[in-house]
């Protein structure tokens, strides 16, 4: 397996990235519904529960979701934001990590990155820890996910990765500039440096009811973000970069890259 490189897609932030046989789970949610937001798609099948290393970005209840952790592969090594460890379930190997940390978990080299995102469990809640993102690289095989972030001035300091597992939507009305568009996320993986970018973050959970009140924005956060995006990074390549090229992946599909 040395060498391979393959993404599943789950919906949301939740994907499985294959890095020289390592399988990585990115922010796992697993449910049909979330509270207000609705599932659009069909839920995730087994082999989203199989991993080596679990990765989780910020506290936020549609990124550390304890029920869809609960399923996953026991005693898997779990890297949260520190503060947040007391969330994940006990039978896991809990790894707190804040930006700056670089460590070798499951045969792999992780660098935590900072994100510019709220790092609250819930607006008001104490229980808070650092948004962050990761470079995960192992066999000589690369992967940057950033989690939920804003843009920032930083994201060249990363360093060239094989993948960019980049989030590009929401779940509406607004983004605000805590989140990426597509725009922004296709600026950010050139900035970066990849071979190829699969968007995450879009087309999955929309709020019950929202659609049919306000058809403009759930076209633009929920319909359009992956084919926007793919439209960048080609604007990009014809600048005369080396840009990535976009895999706009269906949920549940697996892609060798």
């Amino acid at each position: 397996m040395t060498g391979t490189l393959a993404v599943t897609w789950w919906g949301h932030a939740s994907a499985t990235v294959e890095l020289a046989g390592l399988r990585v789970a990115t922010d796992p949610l697993h449910v049909d519904r979330l509270y207000h937001l609705r599932r659009h798609g069909p839920p995730p099948s087994s082999p989203a529960y199989d991993a080596d290393l679990v990765l989780v970005s910020h506290l936020h209840h549609d990124h550390l979701h304890v029920p869809s952790l609960r399923r996953m592969t026991p005693g898997v090594p779990v890297l949260v934001p520190r503060g947040g460890e007391s969330l994940v379930p006990a039978e896991y190997d809990v790894r707190p990590v804040e930006p700056g940390d670089e460590l070798e978990v499951a045969g792999a080299t992780v660098r935590v990155l900072a994100a510019h995102h709220d790092g609250r469990r819930f607006p008001g809640s104490r229980l808070r820890g650092p948004a962050i993102g990761f470079r995960v690289e192992r066999a000589g095989v690369s992967c940057w996910y950033p989690g939920d972030t804003g843009w920032r001035d930083d994201f060249d300091r990363v360093g060239a990765v094989d993948l960019a597992l980049t989030p590009i939507g929401g779940w509406g009305p607004s983004l605000g500039d805590e989140h990426m568009d597509p725009d922004q996320a296709a600026s950010a993986v050139a900035r970066i440096g990849a071979r190829w970018a699969v968007p995450v973050h879009w087309g999955t959970f929309w709020p019950i009811g929202l659609a049919r009140l306000d058809r403009r924005t759930h076209h633009r956060l929920f319909v359009t973000p992956g084919e926007r995006f793919a439209d960048a990074l080609r604007e990009h390549a014809q600048g005369g970069g080396d840009a990535a090229r976009a895999v706009v992946v269906a949920p549940g599909a697996r892609v060798e890259l």
